[in-house]
């Protein structure tokens, strides 16, 4: 079979019998496919396939200096592409498991405290966008809001009695996660003055259209007041989260806590930010030598 026709049968599939969403995910595989082709010129029909490609794949990519998880997402969308071949008997023995790098490990970009107290008082109170832009980043860095359950937030979701905010995150899964003073304070002032104008069930929208804030109009901004307070570190709303969990484990929380806090299903993803026990190691090293 003609390769190009196999592909599309291909992606057919996936998009038919997986559901996948044909603008972003199928397009992707195209991609990684394309990627392949492009390496192997002369594959033109299905006979051409060969397992050694697969890991010559690999090979080839990590030459050019791609990183592991993008070899990774490619290698994967080809053994998909080798298999269904095979199901299909459009091919035979042309699939084997092929060596997939590790990813690398990256330990989570954070704010100290003093780049944190520069950032909170760069804002201009008295400007009523950047007073809401305030209140938006003492919640993320004050509960560890994902930007989208952040910008999502509605009026119902917040108890000022019990000092609760209760956000719906991935999945649908709900958790509650407590307030502090300085944030429900600055919350609580903000809608105060929004009440005229706010109709909608939103706590944060667009000043000019009414509407609800995109995440990339808070990326801009975040961008724009990190550089205000002379931040040099590529920051994003990640970092605030990031921020959030990392304070709470220096301090001493618990991992389930944290993990809990934070709405991830597995504890090996908080563990990223176990990084920091590093620092109350060499700090205990520390104080106990100079007892010595």
């Amino acid at each position: 079979m003609e390769i190009y026709e196999a592909i599309d049968r291909f992606l057919e599939y996936k998009a038919s019998e997986e559901g996948l969403n044909v603008s972003n995910t199928i397009l992707a595989y195209r991609n990684d496919i394309n990627k392949f082709l492009k390496y192997y010129p002369e594959i033109k029909d299905t006979d051409d396939l060969d397992p050694v490609y697969l890991d010559q794949f690999s090979f080839d990519q990590s030459l050019d200096e791609l990183s592991a998880s993008t070899i990774s997402r490619s290698i994967s969308t080809i053994k998909n592409f080798y298999i269904f071949l095979e199901g299909e008997n459009i091919s035979k023995n042309i699939y084997k498991k092929p060596i997939i790098p590790k990813k690398e490990f990256h330990i989570p970009s954070f704010l100290t405290f003093d780049e944190v107290t520069s950032l909170f008082k760069c804002l201009d109170e008295e400007n009523e966008i950047e007073y809401r832009d305030k209140v938006m980043l003492l919640l993320m860095y004050s509960c560890g809001l994902r930007v989208s359950e952040m910008i999502s937030l509605e009026k119902k979701s917040i108890n000022f009695e019990e000092k609760i905010l209760s956000i719906k995150g991935k999945g649908n899964k709900e958790r509650s996660i407590p307030i502090n003073e300085v944030a429900l304070d600055y919350l609580s002032h903000y809608l105060n003055k929004e009440l005229k104008t706010n109709k909608t069930k939103r706590v944060f929208i667009n000043k000019t259209t009414k509407k609800p804030l995109t995440r990339q109009v808070f990326f801009m901004n975040l961008k724009k007041y990190a550089k205000r307070a002379g931040i040099e570190k590529e920051i994003s709303p990640h970092t605030l989260r990031h921020t959030f969990a990392t304070e709470l484990l220096e301090n001493g929380a618990d991992l389930r806590i944290v993990q809990t806090l934070l709405g991830h299903s597995n504890v090996s993803t908080t563990q990223i930010y176990t990084h920091i026990s590093t620092k109350k190691i060499l700090n205990a090293l520390d104080l106990y030598s100079k007892r010595k």
